[in-house]
């Protein structure tokens, strides 16, 4: 089950919902959707709790910021529909438009997916893109979430890209496994990690109490059949913008076997100027995990820039 309508969660959270009038109305921004997994992970009651204030809808959303874009990454504008060629030797596929959950601050909240859904000919010219251009040698599943689409068609893609002579890695771009932890399934492991192409996963996970045991029997799995596995995070008002919070998740993501690999400081998109940190803040977070951290555990700080041919690290020199 997934939650769609806001007021369906807040009565599953036992919050109150006058206090929640003016944050409803934003669904009409940008559609909410939240699955029953992540949601049995909040804590009832508590209009604080921060994987709540990750999906919920809010008022700030009608908030026009300058700075901020529908197309913060330079991305809507990509030649061929499907297929993001942002780096030099790394592409990525949009898969699925479609997500499990509806991150509020997500930078793709205004991209037009509908636009880069492909029929089998469109996926054809796009494999043909991949094969010629052979300074490629890492393909990601991106969208949307990936794994929102079925598993046949996904080892089929799979297999049509292992025939690919100069692509050596497959990398899948997902936060599924977090809110839907069933999603690891035998068929998945078995296409994923059945083929020469080397297994990456990258999930997105924000904060400590998203990691339950459900996600960390799928961890060890995928682990377990030699798939490398990485986390990446979005640095968030409110959420996760303390040396404490910044500990336990990456602590906690260690334990399931993942790493911490990229924090981001928020994509500045519009309707999630609310979320937003000042970069200051971010480098002095940064500069604490650094003295309380192994370096291992220590994730990157970034920015994204669209039309750059990689991401671009926040300079901790900045700091005093």
């Amino acid at each position: 089950m997934c939650f769609s309508d806001p007021v369906s969660l807040l009565k599953y959270l036992e919050l109150p919902l006058e206090n929640f009038a003016e944050d409803i109305k934003a669904r009409q921004l940008f559609p909410m959707r939240v699955p029953r997994p992540f949601a049995a992970k909040m804590k009832k009651g508590d209009p604080l709790d921060p994987l709540f204030m990750q999906v919920f809808t809010r008022r700030e959303e009608f908030k026009l910021t300058p700075g901020f874009s529908t197309d913060p990454l330079q991305e809507q504008n990509n030649q061929q529909p499907g297929i993001l060629h942002k780096y030099h030797n790394r592409l990525l596929l949009l898969v699925r438009g479609g997500c499990a959950v509806n991150c509020r601050y997500c930078f793709r909240r205004h991209f037009p997916y509908s636009e880069n859904h492909l029929n089998k000919k469109q996926w054809q010219q796009a494999l043909d893109y991949i094969a010629a251009n052979p300074q490629l040698d890492e393909v990601i599943y991106s969208g949307g979430d990936p794994l929102m689409a079925k598993d046949d068609f996904l080892a089929w893609l799979t297999t049509q890209i292992e025939a690919i002579p100069h692509i050596k890695r497959l990398r899948i771009h997902t936060r599924l496994p977090v809110v839907i932890p069933s999603r690891i399934t035998p068929e998945l492991i078995a296409w994923f990690t059945q083929s020469r192409l080397k297994p990456v996963m990258v999930l997105h996970v924000n904060h400590a109490n998203e990691i339950d045991n459900a996600l960390a029997e799928s961890m060890q799995k995928l682990k377990q059949a030699g798939v490398t596995l990485l986390n990446q995070a979005v640095l968030l008002k409110g959420i996760n913008d303390t040396a404490e919070q910044q500990i336990a998740l990456n602590e906690a993501l260690f334990e399931i076997g993942v790493m911490p690999y990229y924090l981001h400081v928020l994509d500045k998109v519009q309707g999630a100027e609310h979320f937003d940190l000042a970069d200051s803040k971010a480098i002095e977070l940064m500069a604490e995990l650094i003295k309380r951290q192994p370096g291992y555990l220590v994730p990157k700080l970034v920015r994204e820039i669209g039309g750059q041919p990689g991401k671009t690290p926040l300079d901790l020199q900045l700091h005093p």
